[in-house]
């Protein structure tokens, strides 16, 4: 566990100092979402901008009414994290679920010395953990050791399901982390509602290994979600462009969707350096 926080630690501080001499001006926080939150409404008074029209509300013919907005002061930083079969993926040293718990843990420390609440859910097809946003430094180390600790006990992935809970607990617009293979289907809906509600980023992880097979021959191929075994010919190429070609419309699909509902989206190859794709994402989100 000590040298799992010490490598936190040095990857947070790359990335601190590389953001930082990439950026013009002060640098306040990486996390932040829009800056203000809707407080109340009241008449429209001459001089007032036309763009705080509330057209909704000034419809029901009652009068003309603005949005009056006041500074966020406290942001929430919410991690929903695939813990399913399928991010076991990997080598025997390092596999999705180990990069993902590193990534989480490097935004989950930084998120808390901005003093944002964090909070985390552990889903499968079902709950393996929910911790409820806080700003205590003692609660940014509770998230990080209960990620590293975690056991799930379910295989199976339910994205719509974790999708669904986000939306009912998160009654404030949050900054929410996904992260997951997206190894799943149906849950396009949910997603199109976390991310109008919220401000999302989606962070695609995989492996190498699900997308340039080696040539070995006719092997079994074990699926750890459906605990099945099935022989694939890996010598063909027509199954091995075929595997290709799925990973990339799938991954090609899930960024125009976010695009299309002003989502952030980074993919994340589980065995390379992830600090560069990282920064990159902080850049835009700056410059957003």
């Amino acid at each position: 566990m000590h040298e799992f926080l010490a490598r936190l630690y040095q990857f947070e501080i790359r990335i601190r100092k590389a953001v930082n001499s990439q950026m013009r001006g002060n640098f306040r926080s990486i996390f932040k979402g829009s800056g203000l939150e809707f407080s109340d409404l009241r008449t429209y008074q001459y001089g007032d901008d036309v763009r705080a029209i509330d057209w909704n509300v000034s419809s029901k013919g009652h009068g003309t009414f603005v949005k009056i907005f006041r500074e966020e002061k406290d942001q929430t930083v919410f991690f929903l994290i695939d813990v399913s079969a399928s991010q076991e993926i990997g080598t025997t040293t390092r596999s999705k679920l180990d990069t993902t718990r590193e990534v989480c843990g490097v935004l989950a420390l930084s998120a808390i010395k901005e003093a944002s609440h964090v909070g985390m859910y552990c889903f499968s097809d079902q709950k393996e953990k929910y911790l409820k946003p806080s700003n205590s430094m003692k609660h940014g180390y509770q998230l990080i050791v209960n990620l590293f600790k975690l056991k799930p006990e379910s295989v199976r992935t339910s994205l719509t399901d974790a999708l669904l809970f986000t939306l009912n607990v998160l009654k404030r617009r949050s900054v929410v982390f996904l992260v997951s293979d997206f190894i799943d289907s149906g849950y396009e809906h949910s997603l199109k509602a976390l991310a109008r509600k919220h401000d999302l980023v989606v962070i695609h992880m995989y492996d190498q290994r699900e997308t340039s097979l080696p040539r070995l021959g006719i092997i079994p191929v074990y699926d750890t979600e459906s605990r099945r075994t099935v022989w694939v010919n890996t010598s063909s190429s027509g199954f091995r462009n075929g595997i290709k070609q799925t990973f990339r419309q799938s991954q090609q699909q899930l960024e125009r969707f976010c695009k299309q509902y002003n989502a952030n989206y980074v993919a994340l190859d589980s065995q390379a350096d992830y600090v560069p794709p990282l920064i990159e994402l902080f850049r835009v989100r700056k410059t957003r």
